[in-house]
């Protein structure tokens, strides 16, 4: 019989602890390098501001995320076949700190290297993702995985700030040139955290066997490799709402990364925050996030995932719009708090959502679908935002593009069915829990 995290030995509280903080270490690049600090340096020293650096700084997020969605998924399937979950986490998280560190060396007009490094660290962050996250199933239970995935992303928020507070006294003189190289060894400043922290999972997380008891003739070639992405596709279309949910993902996903990639951007050019008040302005949002995360995983396991993303998707509109029309820094910064409670909330309850239609013995490549998903939308939505930016020389008109985003996913997700009963137990299908 394949082994599911279900006949998996359980895991224990090391273990859930390891898996946590991965997340506390990881967060460190998307708070410190995809939105507060090398977004910025990158458009306004390396590229030169203005719409171009909109554009180029949108070109490199969309060439990461394709290059990771035709990368990453055959060698999910390798992972769930061979049991190497682990090793390619460890492997992709390598390729990001290797690649974050040597952006430290990435000086004004150097362009190519800025985007090629960042293009490489992306990459290893977001492969990284899929393959911790294929873990959740196997480090909590049915009942507990909307509370555990809560912790890794309420953890996740914390690491980011103390990263955060720990780079502030280098990023506080902004881009005056004698603050240049302490700006840029805050980038290297991040890869050591993220390395540092990932130690825990190194030593704790167990890696359960490949289900089947290894791997089957072939599996490991590419062809072998896509085969089994397509019989994870064909399982996953038998559980009732997953591909729909997946779609769903898709659309409101994109809204979310483009927020993330672009807002330290929009404080700073459209309304003036200088780079000491965009510090003390994240640092409040992960605190906000962080807080989401927590309370909002409790209320996925009490009150349904599915539910909990839809109310997240509200007020994501509702912040979309009130950024649109805000001019003055003090109603951005609470928009902006306000934001944080959704950023955090969204994500967690995502992950558990999808767990619930995770089929045995396919956790790597089922969220690995989950990531390409994501990867898709952060295709479009930067470079949408960063086309309209370029077009019109006008970034609230770019700002209010990603309310669509955030409409049509939460209006596919409306109609898929909810996989869990008030118990939120998954609903029975073909290969699931019953």
């Amino acid at each position: 019989m394949p082994l599911s995290p279900s006949h998996a030995p359980p895991a224990g509280r090391r273990e859930v602890l390891a898996w946590c903080l991965y997340d506390f270490a990881n967060s460190a690049f998307p708070t410190l390098i995809t939105t507060v600090a090398y977004s910025v340096y990158f458009k306004q020293v390396v590229a030169g501001g203005g719409g171009r650096g909109d554009f180029l700084w949108g070109l490199s997020l969309s060439l990461a995320m394709m290059l990771a969605l035709l990368v990453t998924p055959p060698l999910s399937a390798v992972a769930d076949r061979r049991g190497a979950r682990k090793r390619m986490l460890l492997a992709y998280t390598g390729v990001c700190v290797g690649a974050t560190a040597l952006l430290a060396g990435v000086g004004p007009g150097m362009v190519g290297a800025g985007m090629i490094l960042f293009v490489a660290a992306t990459i290893g962050f977001e492969g990284g993702q899929v393959f911790y996250n294929a873990f959740l199933p196997d480090v909590s239970t049915p009942t507990t995985v909307g509370k555990v995935s809560g912790w890794g992303w309420g953890l996740g928020y914390l690491g980011g700030l103390l990263c955060l507070f720990l780079v502030k006294p280098l990023l506080s003189g902004g881009f005056a040139p004698e603050n240049l190289p302490l700006f840029r060894a805050s980038f290297a400043a991040v890869a050591a955290f993220y390395a540092v922290f990932t130690l825990p999972l190194i030593f704790w997380l167990r890696e359960s066997r490949p289900a089947g008891g290894g791997p089957s003739p072939g599996s490991a070639s590419p062809a072998g490799a896509f085969r089994e992405l397509w019989r994870t596709f064909l399982s996953l279309r038998e559980r009732e709402g997953a591909l729909r949910f997946l779609l769903a993902f898709l659309l409101y996903n994109d809204g979310i990364v483009t927020v993330i990639s672009f807002s330290s951007i929009y404080a700073v050019t459209t309304l003036g925050f200088s780079m000491e008040e965009t510090l003390t302005l994240f640092i409040a949002v992960q605190l906000s996030a962080g807080a989401g995360a927590f309370a909002f995983g409790y209320l996925a396991d009490a009150w349904g995932a599915r539910r909990t993303v839809l109310l997240t998707l509200a007020n994501w509109c509702i912040v979309v719009i009130a950024a649109y029309f805000t001019t003055a820094k003090t109603a951005f910064f609470l928009i902006s708090l306000l934001a944080g409670v959704s950023l955090g909330s969204s994500q967690a309850a995502s992950r558990s959502l999808l767990a619930s239609y995770v089929p045995p013995g396919g956790t790597a490549q089922t969220y690995a679908f989950y990531g390409a998903c994501g990867k898709m939308s952060s295709i479009l939505g930067p470079l949408v935002f960063g086309g309209v930016s370029a077009l019109t020389g006008d970034q609230r008109a770019a700002i209010l593009s990603v309310l669509f985003f955030f409409v049509a996913g939460g209006a596919l997700l409306w109609t898929t069915p909810d996989p869990g009963n008030p118990g939120n137990e998954p609903v029975a299908g073909r290969g699931g829990r019953g």
